[in-house]
C-alpha cells in the first residue's frame, strides 16, 4: 500500500515538507482550533487550515504516515469531560505524541516514554473539566489507521466519524484504580487559568 493513497502531488509535497513529528506538531500549533462538530479527513484540514482534537489527531496520523511512520492513533478516555485523541510515534524505541487541543498541555509530548501508559500519564495532571476535576481514567490499545485505506479515510470528502465510532469500541486500559480516583484533589486555580490560556470559546 502506498504511504499516501489518493493525495495529491501537491498535498503530498506540503505534507512531506513538514518532515519529523514535530514539525508536524508545528503546522498544527499554527492552524486555529475550531469548534464545529465535524470529522474531516486530512485532506480537508489541509484545505481549510483549522481543526480540533479529533481531527488535528488524524491529520496527524497521515502525515506521520506520508512522512514513513505507521498512522497510529491512542485515545485518552475520561469521566464526566470529553476524550482526547492523539497521534503516537516511535523512535529509538520511545513513544512520543502529536495533538491538538483548546487546552495548553494536551499537545506535543516528546519521544521519551517506555510504553503507551507512561505516555498516556503525562496527561493527567492537567486534564480536567470545568469544575477542576481531574478526569483522565483510561487509555486505548493504539489504533493504525491503515484498517480503513478502504474508506479513504486521508481524502474523502465525506465525515470520517467511523474513526471516532471505533475508538469508542475498542479495547481500553484503565490508568488509575477507583480508590485511587476517590482520592483525588482538584486542581488548583492557577494550573487551571494556565490550561485556559488562548482557549477558544463558541461565540
Amino acid at each position: 500500500m502506498s504511504d499516501s493513497p489518493s493525495f495529491s502531488p501537491s498535498e503530498v509535497r506540503k505534507l512531506r515538507s513538514l518532515k519529523t513529528p514535530h514539525g508536524i506538531q508545528k503546522f498544527l500549533d499554527n492552524m486555529p482550533y475550531h469548534l464545529a462538530d465535524t470529522a474531516w479527513s486530512p485532506r480537508r484540514v489541509l484545505a481549510e487550515q483549522t481543526a480540533h482534537c479529533l481531527e488535528g489527531a488524524i491529520f496527524a496520523a497521515a502525515a506521520l504516515r506520508v512522512n514513513g511512520y505507521p498512522p497510529l492513533l491512542l485515545d485518552l478516555e475520561a469521566e464526566h469531560d470529553t476524550d482526547h485523541v492523539i497521534a503516537i510515534f516511535r523512535e529509538h524505541g520511545y513513544w512520543g505524541a502529536i495533538a491538538k487541543s483548546n487546552y495548553t498541555s494536551c499537545h506535543w509530548r516528546e519521544p521519551i516514554h517506555r510504553t503507551l501508559r507512561e505516555l498516556a500519564l503525562t496527561y493527567f495532571n492537567g486534564y480536567m473539566n470545568l469544575r477542576r476535576e481531574r478526569t483522565l481514567r483510561r487509555f486505548s490499545v493504539p489504533v493504525n489507521l491503515q484498517r480503513f485505506d478502504r474508506l479513504e479515510w486521508m481524502t474523502t470528502k465525506d465525515s470520517v466519524w467511523f474513526i471516532a465510532y471505533h475508538l469508542c469500541d475498542i479495547r481500553h486500559f484503565p490508568l488509575i484504580t477507583p480508590a485511587m480516583a476517590k482520592r483525588l484533589h482538584r486542581g488548583d486555580r492557577r494550573l487551571f487559568a494556565a490550561e485556559c490560556l488562548g482557549k477558544r470559546l463558541k461565540s
